[in-house]
């Protein structure tokens, strides 16, 4: 197929003449769900060329880095779960970002005192080593079927013609102007005198669109090594500020970059209700935290009790599996999480009994001990219940499948609103802020190390029945993708709603805190009142949690793709051939 025959199919699939932009579809073939037109149109369009869901993942998440930038980007990272169809099995794809080979447990700490967090966010300290790129290669040449050329060329058109900011847009630019006008590279982009651009301005980035054809061209190499590399380089450790601003640089370095790798990981497992789930291994304490709080769940029948008990059940749950979580989880390769425990149903019986069906806890509570059923004779040390560290919110997750049967779940980032807020001078992307999930002082599992990948709480998760594909989910929202998640799970299997009414219903996020972080307009709310005999505490600072995307495969053959219904916007799910 000729260069020119590709361009018009792309045009022609995510041009200006625009579809109609719906949360739910049903039909046959491939489907896709996430939360931009673009990037979903990205997806179909290839695999209308006969892509897979490999392919399309690629497609869309591209896509996504021009059009959601402060959510992902190839500055960033992320964990890709993939279901391959002919083998009938599941793997994962770590590609979060490492810490510079420079860094030590005290890099955040000056005079023994923990630093001001904004301000280590908006700086080159707070930049690792983007995966994002070195994911992608990883997974296309290994499971999909065309190259970067191929899946980057709907991305490319999208940053080269421009897209029209929405209200979404310029509203989460507004919350980060002080971040951005920093940095003239980031004003430039995405500043106008200073402000916001307003809803409605056509957005080019042909920097960005002349970065993705270097890659095109290059392969991932041309990332890692070479005067792309350099210019990321530069800009984290001297960052180019605007006159009279100053940030702090960081330390990554030229062979931090080159020396970066991927990981292909086994997929941690968990089963609930005859369904087998599978999630994102550590560095992710995603699925481990999903499936703990399952495994409690799954000793009362959430089904035949009344709503509110069944939502307290759930709360309670999710304020155990995260005080185990923030006690025990980081990176394997620098901890021996007692992972195998925390997934044990023996220890999730036994954390159950912690619970007061009628009464929420009076705040945090400890973390339990799970040693014993690791069926392991040593005698490790036991962590003291750490806190919860600060984790932002901002993230994208998506999901594809195609017609052979192939499932991407996937979730990546760069962190903040906007990650450090640092835009690569003539690249057109921004730089993560990603070493702030580290805990910024110890002892505690998840503290700064060279190398290390910080925890993660992105949860892509693929559910199997019967040996068959049942559903995909997740979310953005830092510690409240796991709530999300888990939230959503039980919303469809144990209460019985439909994957969009389960995803578009009210969140509540309990992550062992003093109070549960609920949405806009929940508090006073029929449901909220129907909670209050059970004394759960609500945040009083409300606001919108996470944007998931699931797909739902129908026992019809038909699938159905979900994205959100009212958040972030509004989410676009598409289908190959739409069900009648």
């Amino acid at each position: 197929m000729t260069q020119r025959l590709v361009a018009t199919i792309l045009l022609t699939a995510i041009g200006t003449v625009a579809i109609a932009k719906t949360p739910v579809a049903t039909g046959t073939g491939g489907a896709v769900a996430t939360i931009s037109e673009q990037a979903s149109q990205s997806a179909m369009a290839i695999l209308n060329r006969g892509g897979n869901a490999i392919d399309a993942a690629v497609a869309a998440a591209a896509t996504l880095g021009v059009t959601d930038p402060f959510s992902c980007g190839i500055g960033g990272g992320g964990f890709m779960v993939v279901y391959l169809a002919r083998e009938k099995r599941v793997i994962a794809i770590d590609h979060r970002e490492t810490a510079p080979a420079a860094f030590t447990p005290a890099v955040f700490l000056d005079n023994g005192k923990e630093m001001d967090f904004e301000t280590v966010v908006a700086s080159g300290q707070s930049i690792g080593v983007p995966g994002t790129v070195r994911g992608w290669d990883e997974a296309l040449r290994r499971y999909g079927t065309m190259s970067f050329k191929d899946v980057l060329a709907p991305a490319i058109d999208v940053a080269s013609r421009g897209f029209t900011v929405t209200a979404n847009f310029s509203r989460l630019v507004d919350g980060n102007t002080e971040k951005f006008r920093r940095f003239p590279a980031t004003a430039a982009l995405y500043l106008k005198d200073g402000k916001a651009l307003p809803p409605g301005t056509l957005l080019k980035n042909p920097d960005l669109a002349r970065t993705y054809r270097t890659l095109a061209r290059g392969g991932a190499k041309a990332f890692y090594e070479g005067p792309l590399a350099r210019a990321i380089v530069d800009a984290a450790r001297r960052p180019a500020t605007a006159p009279g601003m100053t940030v702090p640089g960081g330390t990554m370095t030229l062979a931090d970059l080159a020396d970066y790798e991927a990981r292909i990981r086994q997929p941690v497992r968990g089963t609930y209700r005859g369904y087998e789930l599978y999630g994102m291994p550590l560095p992710s304490s995603g699925g481990v935290t999903a499936f703990e709080a399952l495994n409690i769940l799954e000793g009362w029948n959430l089904k035949a009790l009344p709503r509110a008990q069944a939502e307290h059940l759930y709360l309670e749950a999710s304020r155990l599996a995260f005080a185990d979580r923030n006690a025990y989880l980081a990176d394997p390769e620098y901890t021996d999480a007692p992972v195998a425990g925390l997934l044990s149903k023996e220890y999730a019986a036994q954390r159950r009994k912690t619970i007061d069906p009628a009464r929420a806890a009076a705040g945090p509570v400890p973390a339990g001990d799970p040693y014993p059923f690791q069926q392991d004779a040593s005698v490790p040390l036991r962590p003291a219940t750490a806190k919860l560290q600060q984790e932002s919110a901002h993230t994208t997750h998506l999901a594809v499948s195609d017609s052979q049967g192939n499932i991407v779940s996937y979730t990546f980032t760069i962190e903040s609103w906007g990650g450090s807020g640092i835009v690569v001078p003539g690249h057109g992307f921004l730089l993560n802020n990603e070493m702030t999930d580290f805990d910024f002082s110890g002892p505690a599992p998840n503290v700064p190390e060279a190398g290390k990948r910080p925890r993660s709480s992105m949860a892509p998760t693929i559910a199997l029945k019967d040996g068959r594909p049942a559903f995909t989910i997740g979310s953005p929202g830092g510690a409240t993708i796991i709530t999300t998640v888990l939230q959503t799970i039980v919303n469809h299997v144990d209460l019985g709603m439909r994957m969009d009414q389960a995803v578009d219903a009210p969140r509540l996020s309990e992550r062992n805190g003093a109070a549960t972080d609920v949405e806009p307009g929940f508090a006073g709310s029929a449901q909220a009142t129907a909670l209050a005999p059970f004394a759960q505490r609500w945040s009083n600072q409300p606001e919108e949690i996470g944007a998931a995307n699931a797909l739902v495969f129908n026992q019809d053959g038909t699938v159905t793709a979900v994205s959100e219904g009212h958040r972030h916007g509004t989410g676009s799910a598409l289908v190959q051939k739409k069900a009648h």
